[in-house]
C-alpha cells in the first residue's frame, strides 16, 4: 500500500498575499515607528556640506618653434596613466599640508578634535590606543584631511574633480578651491625650473655644435672643387644633366627616324601595289598632287560629257584622252618624288642617330667616374647635414627654453574648469531621503518576514500537478449497481483479523464477483470485516494514510471515529481529517463545534498547528471540519495534498473521513489508484458489500479494506471517564 507522503509543492502566491494583508496593521505601524526614529535621528545629526572643484589636465604650452607635437602624446594608454598620476599628485602630503597650513586648520576642532576635547579618551587611558596628542598636528590634520577628501578621475575625460566636505560651508568650497591654485603653483613651478635647467645645458652644446658643422661644410666645398663635380641642381651634377639630356635627344631621333621609315614603306607598298595614291597621307597632303588630282577630275568630267554626243573615235576626245594619260603620269611622278623625300628624311635621322650614340656612350664614362667620386662627397654631405639639423635643433629648443624661463609665459598643463561654491544645502544628512528608505525597508523587511512565516507555517505552499477537489460539503451516495457477472482481472483484498492475510473474493478470473464475495463475507462476517480487523491490517502493513468512504452516511463515519480511537489505544499516534459534508467525525470527538479546522486550513484564515485538536475520548486527534465555507476553501483545494503530507510526517497513521463521496472526488483526493481506500459500511449485507466493492474496483483500486461491522472495546477496558486504556 501506499500513502503519498512525497509530494512536489509550489508557492501560493494568493495565500501569501493574504497572509501578509492580515498582518498589515502590525506592519504598518512598524513602519510608522521606523519612519519617525529614522526623522529623529537624522535631524539630531551634525550636517555636513561637500563642495567640488574640477580640473582639465591640457598640454597648455605654446608651440613657439613651429614644430608639429611629437608622435604618440595624445595615447589614450599614457595619456589614462597621465591623469590617474596627476589625481595621486593632488592627494600628495606636501600639497595638503601647504593647504592645511594657509587655510589654518589645525585651529580647527573639526580636524584635530583630540586637541580641542576637554575629556580624556577612556581607550587612550587603558593604554588600548596610541595618545593623538603624541603626534604632530600637522599629522592629526592630515588623517582628517584626507578622511574628509576625495580626488577621482572623472570616467571618460581629462577632468579631475577634487571634493572636499566639511560642517562649515565656507570651508568646504574654499579648501578645493585652494587645492587647485597650489597645485597649479607647483605645476607651473616644476615646469620653469625644468625649461631652466634645459637653456643652461644647451648654451656649451649650441658653441661646440657651431665649430663642427663649419668644419663639415668646408670639407665638402673643397672635396666638389678638386673633384669638378659642379652643381647644377640640388639632386644633380653638370654629367648627370648632359646625359639626361643627350638620352632625351637619342630617344627623339630614334622615334622621328622610325615614323620616317614606316611612310616611306607604306608609299613603297602603295606604289608597288598599284593602289591609288589618295590613300596615302603624304601624298594626299602634297600641294602639286592636289592640283594635278583637280585636272584629273576635270578632264574626266570633259569625257564624260562629250561621250553622250560624240562617237569613241572622235579627235576631240582621244585629245582628252591622252591628256587624262599624261596627267596621271605626272601623278605617279610626283609620288616617287615624295617617297625619295620620306626615305631623305630616314637617312638624316640614321646619321643623327649614330652621333647622338657616340655622345652618349662618352657621358657615360665621364659619369661613371663622377659616381665614383660622389660616393665621397655624399659621405661628407651626410655628416655635415647631421651636424647640421642637430644644431638647428638645439638653437630651437635654446630659444623655446629661455622665451619661457619667465612665470608668466609657463602656465601648467591644467587649468580650472569649476570651481567650488558655497553649498546651500548640506549634502549629509538627506533627512526626506533617510526617512523614505528606512520606511521603505522595514515595510519590507517586515513583509518578508510575514511571507517567511507563511511559507514555513505551510500556508504559502500548495502541491504542484494536483487537480481540484469538489466541495467537501457536498455528499454524494453511491447508487449501487446492477449485478455484473463479467470476470475480474484482479481480486479485491479483504481484511481478515487473525492471520492478517487477504483474502480474494474471486478466486479464479471466470468466477462471478457477486457469488465469490457472498460466500466470503459468509464465511469472515463475524471477525473479518470488524474494526479491530483494519487495525491491525493497518498497523501490520505500517499503512501511513488510508481514505476512509462511508456510503451509508453518518454511521460509516462513526465506524471510521471508532477505528480511529482503536488504532490509538494501540499506541500509534493517529489524526483523523473530517471531509465530511455533516461533521459527524468532528461532533463525535471535538471539543466544540466551532474549532478551526480543513476549511479554515485551506482558506489561510488558520494556521496548521491551530487545526489540530485533542479526541475527547482517546490518545487521537482531529482536524475538524472547520468553520469556512467550502465553497472558499474549495479554492486553495489543491494545498490538500500538500497538508495530508505534512500529516503524514508528524502522525503514524492520518485517517481523511470523506463520507459517502463519490468516485471522481476519491480520484481528485487520493491522486492515484494506489491509495489505501477502506470502505466503512456497517450494516451493509453481503450483496451491497459485493457491489460496492465492484464499483471500486471497477474504477481501478485495487487496495480496498472493508470494514462492515462495529465491534467496539469491551466496558473493562475503559477508565472511569470513559477513555480507553492504553494496551500494556
Amino acid at each position: 500500500m501506499s500513502s503519498n507522503s512525497n509530494q512536489d509543492v509550489d508557492i501560493d502566491l494568493g495565500q501569501l498575499f493574504l497572509a501578509v494583508w492580515e498582518r498589515k496593521k502590525i506592519i504598518l505601524a512598524t513602519t510608522a515607528l521606523a519612519a519617525g526614529l529614522a526623522f529623529v535621528g537624522s535631524s539630531l545629526m551634525t550636517p555636513a556640506y561637500k563642495a567640488e572643484t574640477r580640473l582639465l589636465i591640457e598640454n597648455r604650452a605654446p608651440s613657439l618653434n613651429g614644430l608639429p607635437d611629437p608622435a604618440g602624446a595624445n595615447d589614450p594608454v599614457l595619456d589614462a596613466l597621465n591623469i590617474q598620476s596627476q589625481a595621486q599628485l593632488l592627494q600628495s602630503t606636501d600639497l595638503i599640508k601647504q593647504v592645511a597650513r594657509e587655510m589654518k586648520l589645525t585651529d580647527r576642532k573639526e580636524f584635530d578634535p583630540a586637541a580641542h576635547s576637554s575629556l580624556p579618551n577612556p581607550l587612550v587611558m587603558f593604554g588600548l590606543q596610541q595618545n593623538p596628542l603624541d603626534l604632530p598636528p600637522e599629522d592629526r590634520v592630515m588623517k582628517a584631511f584626507r578622511e574628509k577628501l576625495q580626488v577621482y578621475p572623472v570616467e571618460g575625460s581629462r577632468v579631475i574633480a577634487i571634493e572636499f566636505s566639511s560642517e562649515d560651508a565656507k570651508l568646504a568650497a574654499a579648501i578645493p578651491n585652494r587645492m587647485a591654485e597650489v597645485y597649479l603653483s607647483m605645476q607651473s613651478g616644476a615646469k620653469l625650473d625644468s625649461h631652466a635647467e634645459a637653456a643652461k645645458w644647451l648654451e656649451p652644446e649650441i658653441a661646440a655644435l657651431t665649430t663642427r658643422v663649419n668644419e663639415a661644410e668646408k670639407k665638402v666645398a673643397d672635396y666638389r672643387s678638386s673633384s669638378g663635380l659642379f652643381r647644377t641642381s640640388d639632386t644633380s651634377n653638370l654629367s648627370s644633366q648632359q646625359l639626361n639630356d643627350i638620352s632625351a635627344e637619342l630617344a627623339r631621333v630614334r622615334g622621328e627616324r622610325a615614323n620616317a621609315e614606316a611612310r616611306a614603306q607604306n608609299v613603297r607598298n602603295a606604289l608597288e601595289a598599284g593602289r591609288p595614291s589618295d590613300t596615302l597621307s603624304d601624298v594626299v597632303g602634297s600641294a602639286m598632287i592636289q592640283r594635278l588630282k583637280e585636272t584629273e577630275a576635270g578632264l574626266q568630267g570633259q569625257i564624260s560629257d562629250l561621250s553622250t554626243s560624240l562617237m569613241d573615235g572622235h579627235p576631240r576626245l582621244r585629245g582628252l584622252r591622252a591628256q587624262l594619260t599624261g596627267i596621271r603620269q605626272q601623278i605617279q611622278t610626283e609620288t616617287r618624288k615624295i617617297l625619295a623625300s620620306i626615305e631623305g628624311e630616314a637617312n638624316v635621322a640614321r646619321l643623327r642617330e649614330t652621333q647622338l650614340v657616340q655622345q652618349l656612350n662618352g657621358l657615360k664614362a665621364d659619369s661613371a667616374r663622377a659616381g665614383e667620386e660622389e660616393v665621397g662627397l655624399r659621405a661628407l654631405e651626410r655628416e655635415a647635414t647631421a651636424q647640421r639639423q642637430l644644431l638647428e635643433t638645439y638653437l630651437a629648443r635654446y630659444r623655446e627654453a629661455t622665451s619661457r624661463i619667465d612665470r608668466n609665459s609657463t602656465p601648467a598643463d591644467a587649468r580650472v574648469i569649476s570651481t567650488a561654491g558655497e553649498p546651500a544645502e548640506p549634502y549629509f544628512p538627506k533627512i526626506l531621503p533617510i526617512t523614505i528608505v528606512v520606511a521603505l525597508a522595514t515595510l519590507v523587511i517586515s513583509a518578508i518576514v510575514v511571507l517567511l512565516g507563511a511559507l514555513f507555517g505551510g500556508r504559502g505552499l500548495r502541491p504542484s500537478n494536483v487537480e481540484m477537489v469538489e466541495p467537501v460539503a457536498q455528499t454524494r451516495v453511491i447508487e449501487p449497481p446492477k449485478p455484473v457477472t463479467k470476470p475480474v482481472a484482479e481480486p479485491v483484498a479483504v481484511v481478515t483479523e487473525t492471520a492478517e492475510k487477504t483474502v480474494s473474493v474471486a478466486d479464479a478470473a471466470n468466477t462471478p464477483v457477486e457469488a465469490v464475495v457472498a460466500s466470503e463475507v459468509v464465511k469472515a462476517q463475524d471477525d473479518a470485516f470488524s474494526i479491530e480487523a483494519v487495525r491491525d491490517y493497518i498497523i501490520g502493513k505500517k499503512v501511513q494514510m488510508a481514505v476512509a468512504v462511508s456510503p451509508g452516511g453518518d454511521e460509516g463515519s462513526t465506524a471510521t471515529v471508532m477505528l480511529a480511537r482503536e488504532l490509538a489505544e494501540a499506541g500509534r499516534t493517529v489524526v483523523l481529517v473530517d471531509m465530511t459534508g455533516s461533521s459527524c467525525p468532528t461532533k463525535l470527538m471535538a471539543s466544540g463545534k466551532s474549532l478551526p479546522g480543513i476549511t479554515d486550513l485551506l482558506t489561510g484564515a488558520a494556521a496548521f498547528a491551530d487545526t489540530i485538536h485533542p479526541d475527547r475520548l482517546s490518545d487521537a486527534h482531529i482536524v475538524p471540519r472547520g468553520k469556512a465555507d467550502g465553497a472558499a476553501a474549495m479554492r486553495g483545494a489543491d494545498r490538500l495534498g500538500m497538508i495530508i503530507d505534512g500529516l503524514a510526517s508528524a502522525y503514524d497513521v492520518v485517517l481523511v473521513e470523506c463520507g459517502p463521496a463519490g468516485i471522481a472526488n476519491l480520484a481528485r483526493l487520493t491522486r492515484g489508484t494506489d491509495a489505501d481506500i477502506v470502505i466503512s459500511a456497517p450494516g451493509f449485507d453481503e450483496k451491497r458489500l459485493a457491489e460496492t466493492a465492484e464499483v471500486f474496483e471497477t474504477a481501478g483500486y485495487r487496495n480496498l479494506m472493508i470494514m462492515a461491522g462495529t465491534s467496539l472495546t469491551p466496558p473493562t477496558n475503559r477508565d472511569s471517564a470513559g477513555k480507553p486504556r492504553r494496551a500494556a
